[in-house]
């Protein structure tokens, strides 16, 4: 038996349980894994309250790091005693978890468990938002909303070390000084600011090559008015609520833009491109391009809490629940 989180309805913070449950041996093609830390994302809210539908009842959590310590049949990739990370199915927020081996990535020795399960789910958006979504290059403008976000501050650092000029929007003065240091250029506090008129005077009237949106209905569509011509609306994360169905006219009317909605998921799905993306956010990582600063720590069965400060927005910065 471990301890996990079990959700058997839908609903607020309140409809995560922490409680015992079976943990079988790992099956053909599975490894067995004692986690050390486990990242928290919005993603977790997003099926915890049923605006993505998953099968219930059901352990929340897409990322984690620890140790192997069981292999099931025909996993010869790894031994037992290996450190790894992980971006993978359903069932991160548990002590102990078994795991398709296809998901796990090893975790180099100069990387704290803490870091691997903050930099896999955020670090591989960053990389395929800038690296494949957009090819982020010098001189581009890029608009990042929530720059002060686990993602969004990844998006600033990386997106100033590849040359462009990154906006960000914030909620306050403390993230406006958060999204600075990552890289921004310009902040702009979008609860009190026309973050559109804004951009627009920044840019004097040229507008962004791209428009990175992890914040949903809060920002669209004015996130349209700060795009050039022929520029790119990328929808990746609905905190605010999701961008409900729109009049596919409006890109023309504001400058035939393009728009889309990519998922982490649809990008790793492929061995090859998860390794060669994972290698990319390594790499960035050790050239100081990505700084990762110690994740806010909490304990497991305090997931509740944690949910409930990320729900508000009352967080900066990668969280990481420790068993």
């Amino acid at each position: 038996m471990v301890k996990a989180i079990r959700i058997y309805e839908t609903g607020g913070p309140q409809v995560l349980r922490y409680e015992d449950v079976e943990l079988p041996p790992p099956g053909p093609g599975e490894a067995q894994i004692v986690q050390r830390a486990i990242g928290v994302n919005f993603i977790d809210i997003y099926l915890r309250t049923g605006a993505y539908p998953s099968t219930l009842p059901f352990t929340p959590g897409f990322e984690g790091a620890g140790e192997v310590v069981a292999l099931g049949e025909g996993v010869d990739e790894f031994e037992i005693g290996d450190r790894v990370a992980y971006v993978g199915p359903l069932g991160g927020y548990a002590e102990a978890r078994n795991i398709p081996a296809a998901s796990l990535a090893r975790l180099p020795k100069s990387f704290s468990f803490e870091t691997g399960a903050s930099m896999m789910l955020k670090g591989l958006t960053a990389q395929y938002l800038l690296r494949r979504t957009y090819k982020v290059k010098e001189g581009d403008r890029i608009l990042v909303h929530a720059g002060a976000g686990g993602v969004g501050q990844l998006l600033c650092q990386w997106g100033s070390a590849l040359g462009a000029h990154v906006i960000a929007t914030v909620g306050d003065e403390e993230k406006a000084k958060i999204a600075k240091e990552a890289g921004a250029a310009h902040t702009i506090l979008y609860r009190s600011e026309d973050f559109a008129a804004a951009v627009r005077e920044i840019t004097g009237g040229k507008l962004c090559d791209v428009v990175y949106d992890g914040v949903g209905r809060d920002t669209f569509p004015a996130s349209l008015d700060c795009l050039k011509p022929f520029g790119l609306f990328v929808s990746y994360g609905s905190a605010s609520g999701k961008i409900e169905a729109f009049d596919i006219n409006l890109l023309s009317q504001k400058g035939s833009l393009f728009a889309t909605r990519p998922s982490l998921f649809a990008h790793i799905a492929r061995r090859k491109d998860y390794d060669k993306m994972t290698k990319d956010v390594v790499r960035a990582i050790k050239k100081g391009v990505l700084r990762l600063e110690r994740p806010a720590l909490f304990r497991l069965e305090d997931a509740a809490l944690v949910h409930a400060d990320l729900e508000a927005r009352r967080t900066t910065g990668a969280l990481v629940l420790v068993p």
